[in-house]
C-alpha cells in the first residue's frame, strides 16, 4: 500500500508539473485508477464522498470569498492603496516587488492562507497588470511570504501539531520565533532578487497622470490619479476590516462569514437586482474554476486516507531511518518537511506522520516537541503555497491566473531556502538540537 501511495502521488505530480493534464482531471482520475489497482472496488465511492464532504466548507469559503473580494476590487476599495504604492515605487519594479513581500508578511498575520492570498493579490494585481509586470512574480513572492508567516500560533500547522503532540502553543512556537523572523528577512531578500529581474526585463516605468506626455524609449503606464475616494469607500473598508477581524477571532464559521459579508456588500453596493446578478456573473468563471478543483481534490484526499495508503507511507518512511540517524531526527524532519508538503496534506502529515515520527524520535531519546518544531519549519508553512494537496493554493493561482506547475518551478528552490535558513537559525538558537 505504501508503494501504491507513493506511485499515485508521484504520478499526480508528474502529470500536473509536466502539464500533461489539468489539475482537476488529475485529482479526479489518478486516485480512482490507483484505488482500483489496489482492489478497493465499490468501496471507492464512499471514500470519495467522505473526501468531498471534508473539503466542502473550504470550497464554500473560497467561492464566496472570490465573489466578495471581486466586488471590492470592482468598487475601487484598493485603488487608494494602489495609487500610493505606485507613487512610492516611482515606476521602479524592484520597489514594487519588495513592497509586495512586506505587505504579504503583514497581511498574513491573519493566519488564513486563503484570505492572505485574496487580500494581497486583489490589492496588488492591478499594479502588476498596469505596469506590465509578471503575475507569476507576484504569485511567487506572495506564496513565499504567506508560507513563512503560516507558522504563527493561530495558523493551521501549529494548531495541528499542538493536538497531535498534546503540547502548548508556547512550547512549539516561542523557541522558533527567531527562526520565523529570519525566514521573513529571507523572503524580503528573495523579493529583491525577483525585483531586480523585473527591473532588468521591463526597465524603469514612467508613471504620469492621464493626458501627460510620455518620454520616448520608456515603457509607459498611464494611471489616472483621482483625489476623490470611490463611492461607498468607507462602508466597504469598514465591512472588509470587520470581516478580517471576525476571521481572526473566529466569531462564526468562516464559510458562513463570507456568505453573509458578500450578501451585505452586494445589497448595499448594488441595490438593483439586475445589477446584483451581473456582478455575480462577472466573477462566476473564477469561482467555478477554483471550486471545481477543490471538490476534485476531495476525491484525491478521500481515497488517500480511505485506502490507508497514507498510513502505510508514514510507517515505511520511519522504518527506513537508520539507527545512527535517529538522534538527528529533528534536523532530518526540518530539512524534509518542506518537500513533504507536496506528498502529505497538512492533516495527513500532522495527524498521520508526525505522531509516528515523534514516537520514533522518542526511541532515539529525542523530545517529541523538538520534532514538532522542526516540522513547522516547512510542512504546511513554507511548502503549503506549492502543494496541490492544499486547497488555498488554488486561490492564489486562480487570482493570478498562473499555472501550478509554473509556480512550483519558479519558487520551489526559494521556498526550500526559507526552510534551510530557518533551520540554521533554529539550530543556532537551540530550538532544535544538533
Amino acid at each position: 500500500m505504501a508503494i501504491l501511495g507513493f506511485l499515485m502521488i508521484g504520478t499526480f505530480l508528474y502529470l500536473v508539473m509536466s502539464k500533461r493534464v489539468s489539475v482537476l482531471i488529475a485529482f479526479a482520475l489518478v486516485p480512482i485508477i490507483f484505488a482500483l489497482i489496489g482492489g478497493f472496488g465499490l468501496e471507492i465511492g464512499k471514500m470519495m464522498l467522505d473526501g468531498i464532504v471534508k473539503v466542502t466548507p473550504t470550497g464554500i469559503m473560497i467561492g464566496f470569498s472570490i465573489l466578495y473580494f471581486g466586488l471590492m476590487i470592482d468598487r475601487g476599495l484598493f485603488d487608494p492603496m494602489i495609487s500610493r504604492l505606485i507613487r512610492f515605487a516611482k515606476g521602479d519594479p524592484l520597489k514594487i516587488v519588495m513592497a509586495t513581500a512586506i505587505i504579504t508578511l503583514i497581511v498574513a498575520l491573519d493566519g488564513d492562507g486563503s484570505a492572505t492570498f485574496m487580500i494581497t493579490v486583489t490589492a496588488l494585481l492591478p499594479i502588476y497588470k498596469r505596469l506590465g509586470m509578471s503575475s507569476l512574480t507576484l504569485a511567487g513572492v506572495v506564496a513565499l511570504g504567506a508560507g513563512v508567516m503560516n507558522i504563527i500560533p493561530w495558523g493551521g500547522p501549529l494548531a495541528r501539531a499542538m493536538v497531535s503532540l498534546g503540547a502548548e502553543s508556547s512550547e512549539l512556537f516561542n523557541p522558533i520565533i527567531p527562526a520565523m523572523l529570519a525566514g521573513a528577512v529571507w523572503v524580503v531578500f528573495v523579493s529583491y532578487i525577483f525585483g531586480k529581474k523585473e527591473r532588468k526585463r521591463i526597465g524603469m516605468i514612467k508613471i504620469s497622470n492621464k493626458g501627460d506626455s510620455m518620454e520616448s524609449g520608456e515603457i509607459a503606464a498611464t494611471l489616472e490619479m483621482s483625489s476623490s475616494l470611490p463611492k461607498l469607500y468607507w462602508f466597504n473598508l469598514i465591512l472588509t476590516i470587520s470581516l478580517i477581524v471576525a476571521l481572526i477571532m473566529e466569531i462564526i464559521p468562516v464559510p458562513v462569514l463570507f456568505i453573509v459579508a458578500f450578501a451585505i456588500a452586494l445589497l448595499v453596493n448594488f441595490p438593483d437586482v439586475k445589477k446584483q446578478q451581473e456582478q455575480i456573473a462577472s466573477h462566476a468563471q473564477s469561482m467555478v474554476m477554483v471550486c471545481t478543483t477543490i471538490f476534485a481534490a476531495g476525491i484525491f484526499t478521500g481515497i488517500l486516507s480511505g485506502t490507508k495508503m497514507i498510513d502505510a507511507m508514514a510507517v515505511s518512511m520511519v522504518s527506513a531511518i537508520p539507527d545512527w540517524l535517529g538522534g538527528h531526527l529533528p534536523i532530518l524532519v526540518a530539512v524534509a518537511s518542506m518537500p513533504l508538503s507536496l506528498i502529505f496534506s497538512p492533516d495527513a502529515f500532522y495527524y498521520g506522520l508526525l505522531p509516528v515520527l515523534s514516537e520514533a524520535g522518542a526511541a532515539f531519546g529525542v523530545d517529541p516537541i523538538e520534532i514538532g518544531r522542526a516540522a513547522l519549519l516547512g510542512n504546511g508553512t513554507t511548502g503549503f503555497p506549492l502543494s496541490p494537496l492544499n486547497p488555498s493554493v488554488f486561490v492564489l493561482i486562480g487570482l493570478c491566473k498562473v499555472d501550478l506547475g509554473d509556480l512550483q518551478k519558479k519558487i520551489f528552490f526559494w521556498a526550500f531556502g526559507s526552510t534551510i535558513v530557518m533551520t540554521i537559525v533554529a539550530l543556532l538558537t537551540g530550538a532544535i538540537p544538533l
